[in-house]
């Protein structure tokens, strides 16, 4: 995973929406069992703490230790710093044995692997042919039409030139992202599929999440500050001068999630 934006996790902890519960129920019930969920680029925990209430336990891993240390901790979930790359022995040492997991998840993640050792190492863990694999990212936030003009103009123009070129797939939906996975049961394709996360914020809140881009750390590296004072301005007219100061921000979810079938493909 690219290492872009884990020198802020205080601002990812606090910045980043909580899943809605319909896309985790959405996921439990396409497992035939609940008893093992392996949560990758687990972050702060975000989605490992809502798998926690499906499924009896929960790995969540991830390769900043700085972010597992804003993870919520739970009796049922282990979370574990693992490296980007890891051997056959390693998988089985930090994760878990072949063919154990109910489902394996990725949130707001998969564009930054490696996705055929990710999809290799899915495959080893993931029990047969029922296993689930569910990836999922989300786009921009709406808010209101004025907030919303002002961030697409930032995102843009602004940011453009600090995104990794993997954002791309985020862009798309992850509908362009290979993901060689059978159809789960009741779906004839793999997604993308949408849900709606909400989170209310303020203003102060808001730029929170902005800062808790990767774009922003890299050009916070490279001595660039992407929220001016001009560009913090517009934001603060368009959040002040339209309705009341604590808002929604709605971001849409896209899904992608299939079974590993019989055979381990290629």
């Amino acid at each position: 995973m690219a290492d872009l934006f884990l020198k802020q996790p205080k601002e990812y902890a606090e910045g980043r929406p909580a899943y809605p519960q319909q896309l985790f129920d959405f996921i439990a019930s396409k497992t035939p069992s609940h008893h093992l969920a392996w949560d990758v680029g687990t972050g702060s925990g975000q989605a490992a703490r809502s798998l926690a209430d499906i499924y009896s336990n929960v790995v969540a891993t991830d390769t900043s230790p700085n972010q597992l240390e804003h993870a919520e901790k739970l009796p049922n979930i282990a979370y574990r710093c693992t490296p980007p790359k890891m051997s056959t022995p390693e998988l089985r040492r930090d994760v878990g044995s072949e063919s154990s997991f109910d489902v394996v998840t990725v949130a707001q993640a998969l564009h930054w692997f490696d996705l055929p050792t990710f999809y290799e190492q899915a495959r080893y863990v993931l029990k047969k042919p029922d296993g689930v694999v569910a990836a999922w990212c989300y786009t921009l936030p709406e808010v209101s039409p004025e907030v919303d003009s002002v961030l697409r103009r930032y995102y843009s123009e602004d940011t453009e030139p600090y995104w990794d070129p993997a954002r791309s797939l985020v862009d798309r939906k992850y509908e362009t992202v290979d993901f060689p996975f059978e159809a789960v049961d009741g779906c004839d394709h793999t997604g993308p599929f949408r849900f709606d996360a909400e989170k209310g914020m303020d203003l102060e809140g808001y730029l929170t999440y902005l800062k808790s881009w990767s774009a922003y750390q890299t050009a916070k590296e490279k001595g660039v500050c992407l929220l001016g004072g001009d560009v913090v301005r517009r934001f603060e007219k368009a959040w002040n001068d339209h309705g009341p100061p604590q808002k929604v921000a709605t971001f849409p979810v896209y899904l992608r999630i299939g079974k590993v079938g019989s055979l381990q493909n290629e």
